[in-house]
């Protein structure tokens, strides 16, 4: 999946002061664009928006309509597409995959993923993760994660909206075909000693292919790092371990740190 511009990423407010909102790719028609459910109930209720008011839609597949409010009554809102506009893929698709750390740090994480240029989020359940994830609490997750990185995408610009997968364990998550198919370079956060800098691998890539990685997964563990089984797992997957430094981050720093690498390297 593709996103913004370097420039629209960095999340002004896009499209001067009106106000955004998401309409699935399903339910995107521009001949006859309705906002329902929570996003009507959020312009009417909340915004307390009226007949002629402006504001900009999207599909989070780059899609961006810029609308007027006909019919702002009733359960759903009916819309008037004054402009339409489409935004170009970024140049690369990076996947973060990150352990489920404790509390509410995979909400920030997932916030501050869209803001950064994140395609897909992979929530994991590793051996050390703390908060335990059964199937019922899963499903109940992956929506709330969601629906966070919706708001993200409402707020900062971003035309381009992440998905978040369901939580599973790391051998599932290399199980599965998807969103683990075709990466060009496949990262792992290690305090091991034989990590190296992201930036040398980035390096070495470029000048044995001649280019610039365009897919890249970038694992995260919890508190207390991916266990010895897990690195192992994850090498045996063409995983290669990088370090962040001397200083141990924080699980949402590590995230943001390997992020906003991979973003200024590869997406401007």
């Amino acid at each position: 999946m593709g996103h913004m511009s370097p420039i629209r990423r960095s999340c002004p407010i896009a499209s001067g002061s009106m106000h955004r909102f998401y309409i699935s790719p399903e339910d995107w028609n521009p001949e006859a664009l309705v906002l329902t459910d929570s996003e009507a109930h959020h312009a009417r209720d909340v915004l307390r928006m009226k007949h002629g008011e402006k504001i900009v839609v999207f599909n989070g597949c780059g899609r961006e309509i810029t609308a007027e409010i006909i019919d702002p009554g009733g359960s759903e809102i009916r819309l008037r597409k004054l402009h339409e506009a489409e935004t170009p893929p970024l140049r690369c698709r990076i996947v973060l995959g990150q352990a489920v750390p404790k509390g509410k740090n995979m909400d920030l994480i997932v916030h501050k993923a869209v803001e950064i240029g994140a395609a897909d989020i992979a929530p994991i359940i590793s051996d050390r993760t703390v908060v335990q994830v059964d199937p019922e609490s899963a499903g109940q997750k992956q929506a709330k994660w969601q629906q966070i990185a919706i708001e993200a995408a409402k707020q900062c610009g971003q035309n381009w909206l992440p998905r978040v997968h369901a939580p599973r364990k790391l051998a599932e998550f290399f199980d599965a075909a998807v969103p683990n198919a075709g990466f060009d370079l496949r990262l792992i956060g290690s305090l091991q000693p034989d990590a190296q800098h992201l930036k040398k691998i980035l390096a070495d890539y470029s000048s044995e292919h001649q280019h610039r990685p365009q897919s890249v997964l970038m694992l995260v563990g919890p508190e207390g790092d991916f266990t010895p089984a897990e690195l192992a797992l994850a090498r045996g997957h063409g995983c290669r371990p990088i370090t962040l430094g001397p200083i141990i981050l924080r699980v949402e720093t590590a995230a943001i740190y390997c992020l906003s690498v991979l973003s200024y390297e590869l997406l401007t």
